[in-house]
């Protein structure tokens, strides 16, 4: 398989997951996970055949047949033998969709999973600050000090409202957007958020958030460089993307100024290779993880106090297994 530019690290095209001690292979595909359906399947329902299994399911469930095309996608992965082969694969949103038609007991946590989520999101939406909180608990699971982590939720909040006013200004979302982004990086940091990256040792975690290994001062010179181009778009209102690429590098430049002034002053350069997570290979692909660790919380624990302690031990041990696991890889 040709590795392209949104490839994650080397390597990963044959990782796995882990749920209850089964291994689900995966392959990193237009800028997402994709997972083998037959491993998923074979995970919740303990079939010793499991193409047979997904032939008699979408016989029973005629909507998942008539879009199965759609939801699934041939891709390559290494198979048992050790010999590369095309295997149908879904991303998360097809995953969840193959997984409401499995008539399982394994499933039933999957799917009270997803319909907290639904609930929770819908609460979120009423009140945002629910959403906010939920964020805090993450990276305070993750290890972040509590200082840290209110400088990253303003920061999130000052890209919100960078966003939204390049929504409302026809700046197109996607390419554009990281375009602006870099732009503004860029003129604060006098490098790329690119080499920024390969300075504090992600060059290879394609996926991981620099903003999420980011000391205070950067964190704050991007929220500085963010809500300035933010104000500067406001002021001069600037309209589509090169009206707003000017203002991105004013934005940026304000920021850059006040970073190098900084520095004549102290000596120390603001761009570290310091950040504040243990493993710089971390990737969106803990989403997953936590995924799996909640839907088993939510099987095992009785009530709503026993949540915290069953959590650690369901996180304790996939960690114990993924352990194993890469173990037994290395002896191959």
């Amino acid at each position: 398989m040709s590795r392209k530019a949104d490839t994650p690290a080397s390597g990963a095209e044959d990782r796995v997951v882990l749920f209850q001690e089964k291994s689900i292979r995966r392959v990193w595909q237009n800028k997402e996970w994709w997972f083998a359906v037959a491993d998923v399947v074979a995970a919740l329902t303990d079939s010793l055949d499991a193409r047979q299994y997904i032939k008699k399911m979408r016989s029973r469930d005629p909507q998942l047949d008539a879009n199965w095309g759609t939801t699934c996608t041939p891709l390559p992965l290494l198979a048992p033998d050790g010999k590369v082969r095309a295997t149908n694969c879904a991303n998360t949103e097809g995953i969840f969709r193959i997984i409401q038609s499995i008539p399982s007991p394994k499933a039933e946590p999957f799917k009270r999973w997803l319909a907290q989520v639904g609930y929770e999101r819908v609460k979120e939406i009423e009140d945002p600050e629910l959403a906010s909180a939920r964020a805090r608990e993450l990276y305070q699971a993750k290890g972040y000090p509590k200082d840290w982590i209110e400088k990253r939720m303003r920061a999130i909040a000052i890209r919100g409202a960078l966003t939204d006013e390049w929504k409302a200004r026809g700046v197109a979302e996607g390419r554009e957007y990281s375009i602006l982004t870099a732009e503004i990086a860029r003129a604060t940091f006098g490098v790329t958020p690119g080499d920024h990256k390969k300075l504090k040792g992600l060059a290879q975690a394609k996926t991981a958030n620099l903003r999420d290994h980011m000391t205070d001062l950067e964190l704050i010179f991007t929220m500085l460089g963010e809500a300035g181009t933010t104000e500067i778009a406001r002021r001069k209102d600037a309209q589509g993307f090169d009206g707003n690429r000017n203002a991105a590098k004013e934005g940026g430049t304000v920021a850059g100024n006040a970073r190098k002034e900084l520095e004549a002053k102290t000596g120390v350069p603001v761009v570290s290779r310091q950040n504040y997570l243990a493993s710089t290979a971390a990737t969106s692909a803990e989403i997953g993880v936590t995924a799996f660790v909640e839907t088993q919380t939510e099987a095992l624990a009785t009530s709503a106090a026993e949540k915290p302690k069953v959590r650690r031990k369901v996180a304790a041990r996939f960690a114990t297994v993924e352990r194993e696991s890469k173990g037994r890889g290395k002896k191959k």
